[in-house]
């Protein structure tokens, strides 16, 4: 794993113009990772979204939730989609992005406002809908970039606008593609 100097307050707060930057519609997809076992990460250009296995190739299914009875996975958590924006801030460097945990990176606002849970995005060919539950950021997150990190994104502004991400599951099977255009349905 690539280390680098985690980013203070200050140098994290000079982001958020770009931040908020952000189309609210029409966003692209830079970037999709595959998390093929624990603390792996695999970029890829194509992938394939299925409405049973979520990311092909990821280990969402396999992994499973601990707060899930049988510790089976959460469906509503089967994608986890940050903004390519912040993912980039806090990273502090494009070789980074990765370890934020995410598959999905969009240019695009992903607050509650402007994707509210239930909110469908065609995505290549397949088509996601936006989910409720929270996607915070974890110890693996602030490990990975600095508690400044986490206090940034899990800020009051940082929570409205979904800054750590938000969490989605596949309602329709298809190929993806790094530059494809994330269009609300």
């Amino acid at each position: 794993m690539t280390t680098s100097r985690h980013l203070g307050t200050e140098e994290l707060a000079q982001g958020l113009d770009t931040i908020l930057q952000s189309p609210k519609d029409d966003g692209v997809l830079q970037l999709i990772v595959r998390r093929p076992d624990v603390d792996q990460r695999e970029s890829v250009a194509t992938a394939h979204l299925d409405v049973s296995e979520g990311l092909v190739g990821d280990n969402w299914l396999a992994r499973g939730s601990g707060h899930m009875p049988g510790g089976v996975a959460d469906p509503d958590m089967q994608l986890n989609i940050m903004n390519i924006r912040v993912a980039e801030l806090v990273a502090n460097g494009l070789e980074r992005r990765e370890l934020a945990g995410d598959q999905l990176y969009l240019d695009m606002e992903l607050s509650s406002e402007n994707l509210p849970p239930g909110t469908q995005l065609a995505l290549g060919e397949a088509v996601i809908e936006v989910t409720a539950p929270p996607h915070t950021g974890c110890k693996k997150f602030a490990a990975r970039f600095g508690t400044e990190a986490v206090v940034f994104v899990n800020s009051g502004m940082g929570k409205r606008r979904n800054f750590r991400g938000i969490c989605a599951k596949v309602v329709q099977s298809g190929d993806i593609h790094v530059g494809d255009i994330a269009r609300k349905v």
